[in-house]
């Protein structure tokens, strides 16, 4: 039991459809309220400023591991964070759309409340763009809205290329296209919506079909990591669109990534990130609700959501939350 019971708020899609046997935001939820601290979940609507200042409705909850029957909710009501919250986690999932920024600006205004992930650098690092910042461990990537300049990157690729949106999460809207098919065209005046919107071009990465990793950081430093692997069908390793996770070995090229891109999110404050990495390819830092927990939990025989609340612990007696 920690020396000092806080209240964690948990800013996040509706609570009441949490998947108990998968989810990361479950495990963190469930691992504070072990140790006694005061859980609240917040729908990230009902953020708002009161004269000035910070507001949120909050429904306080009581969990169980168990299916179909893992929560409780209480009676809500409405407070002031800074007064009321010690720890408040943006977990809401992607889109960045622009109900997530307002959340997250209103999260922002907060001067005592510690929030992770810090909310500025959230709406300052785009989770496909971030990764733009390494060029060198990274396939090679073209962002732009011109559906002729895409046509050219995949050409020089030798003809195929990976496409995803810039806003997107879980592999949706990520598509392989290959020189030759008939709706190369048609999906790229979709992805980009006839050519209004940016979309991010990568060379296809034939591993691939090894698996690709996600690797959580805590703090910068390493916590875990889960190899995903594609159905033999699919190209897209997310496990909620039939990837299977299977335990991961860190290569040297692995290390380095990390060794680059951790320093980088602790300066910017942020706290619990996931990035993916294909071969010896960084891909993607996922900055938002980075998942992974429970898979590594049971292939590694671990327990990281404990890791993750010593840290929010620690973090939060130390005072060192937001300046």
């Amino acid at each position: 039991m920690p020396s000092q019971q806080l209240t964690m708020a948990f800013v996040m899609d509706p609570v009441t459809d949490l998947d108990v046997a998968g989810d990361t935001t479950f495990v963190f939820m469930f691992e504070a309220q072990k140790r006694g601290h005061a859980v609240l979940y917040v729908d990230p609507g009902d953020l708002a400023i009161e004269q000035g200042r910070p507001a949120a409705r909050v429904t306080p909850v009581t969990l169980r591991a168990e299916k179909g029957n893992h929560v409780d909710l209480g009676d809500a009501r409405t407070v002031i964070l800074d007064d009321e919250v010690d720890v408040a986690f943006q977990r809401k999932d992607p889109p960045v759309d622009a109900a997530y920024i307002a959340a997250t600006q209103i999260l922002g205004t907060c001067q005592k409340t510690l929030i992770l992930n810090q909310p500025e650098s959230v709406l300052a690092f785009n989770e496909k763009l971030f990764a733009v910042h390494f060029p060198d461990l990274m396939p090679i990537t073209s962002v732009t809205k011109n559906i002729a300049d895409l046509r050219q990157f995949m050409e020089a690729r030798g003809g195929e290329m990976i496409v995803k949106p810039l806003d997107g999460k879980g592999g949706e809207g990520i598509f392989h296209l290959v020189e030759g098919e008939k709706n190369v065209t048609s999906i790229l005046e979709q992805s980009t919506q006839f050519g209004t919107r940016a979309v991010m071009a990568q060379e296809y990465l034939p591993a691939i079909r090894e698996g690709d990793k996600r690797i959580l950081l805590l703090e910068g430093e390493l916590l875990g990591a889960v190899l995903r692997v594609p159905a033999p069908k699919e190209v897209r390793a997310n496990l909620h669109v039939g990837g299977t996770a299977e335990k991961a070995e860190l290569t040297a090229a692995d290390l380095k990534i990390i060794e680059r891109v951790g320093p980088v999110l602790k300066r910017h404050g942020l706290f619990f990130v996931g990035i993916d990495v294909i071969g010896d390819r960084l891909t993607e830092i996922n900055v938002t609700s980075p998942t992974g927990v429970q898979e590594i939990n049971t292939l590694d025989d671990t327990c990281l959501e404990a890791k993750v609340m010593d840290a929010v612990e620690a973090k939060f007696a130390a005072g060192s939350g937001r300046p």
